[in-house]
């Protein structure tokens, strides 16, 4: 089941991630994309990310007929302070250059003409929101004016400072990124506000940053009973307490099976128990 934002965007349940890939970038897309995904994550960083080679897949996969309107793009806007010395903009141009200069580029590394969501990947104050955040934050909202992009959103961003973006700009996000620890209940305060704001809460890390709770006798239960893996709970749990999940797997066997995670549903006590797992 597609998620829609509050402007009628229709989102997939599902996001393959593709951050740490490097020169594999290529291959796991068109794998992601051969095992179901039709939602591709990536940025404009190439400490973490190639961007460029996102698009050589999305090429390949338009010459076996999976064209660019089949597929859900998002990418990222990294301030200066995320990058290395390979920047996608001139960083002597003013915020709202630099914005424009870095999406143009994601256009031209992702061969396409508009993006289904572009996200800043971070906000420039540890606390609050800076100048620099309201600039580069405009410069967002006039692509999306311009129709260059669906959809706005933020990353790696605390809850007052969602709160800021939801009360004070002109649009609010559609959708936010964090990574997410089941210790802090899953990004409580976080999801509340995007619940709150018609915000698509999309969830980075949900296996790699909650290792410890795959010990936890209670989950290995419910992974026997719907006859499942671990990763698979986690997924469905994010599902359907509201969540648009990422992987960035990069086996093909649980590429598969991580989007059979639909295939069932938790009962609410269950979705309780993992809400408070960890804690």
């Amino acid at each position: 089941m597609p998620l829609t934002t509050d402007n009628n965007v229709a989102v997939p349940s599902f996001m393959y991630g593709t951050a740490w890939k490097k020169e594999a970038t290529t291959g796991l897309v068109l794998q992601a994309v051969e095992a179901g995904f039709i939602a591709i994550d990536t940025a404009n960083q190439l400490v973490h990310y190639d961007e460029a080679r996102v698009g050589e897949a999305l090429l390949e996969l338009a010459k076996q007929g999976i064209t660019r309107d089949k597929l859900f793009l998002q990418t990222k806007y990294t301030p200066v302070n995320g990058q290395d010395h390979r920047l996608p903009y001139d960083p002597r141009a003013s915020l709202t250059v630099q914005v424009q200069q870095s999406f143009e580029s994601s256009l031209a590394h992702l061969h396409t003409e508009y993006l289904d969501s572009y996200v800043l990947h971070g906000p420039y104050s540890r606390r609050g929101l800076g100048a620099e955040d309201w600039e580069v934050w405009a410069a967002m909202e006039a692509l999306y004016d311009a129709g260059k992009t669906k959809m706005i959103g933020v990353s790696n961003v605390s809850a007052d400072q969602l709160t800021l973006l939801c009360v004070k700009a002109k649009h609010k996000p559609m959708v936010v990124q964090n990574r997410c620890y089941a210790a802090f209940g899953w990004d409580k305060e976080v999801r509340e506000i995007c619940r709150t704001h018609g915000i698509i809460y999309q969830g980075f890390s949900l296996l790699t940053a909650n290792s410890a709770i795959f010990a936890e006798a209670d989950l290995r239960a419910m992974a026997a009973k719907y006859q499942t893996g671990l990763a698979q709970i986690v997924f469905r749990f994010s599902q359907q307490i509201g969540m648009l999940p990422l992987t960035g797997t990069t086996n093909q066997q649980h590429m598969k099976e991580d989007l059979q995670c639909e295939r069932f549903t938790l009962t609410p006590d269950e979705l309780a128990l993992i809400e408070t797992i960890g804690q």
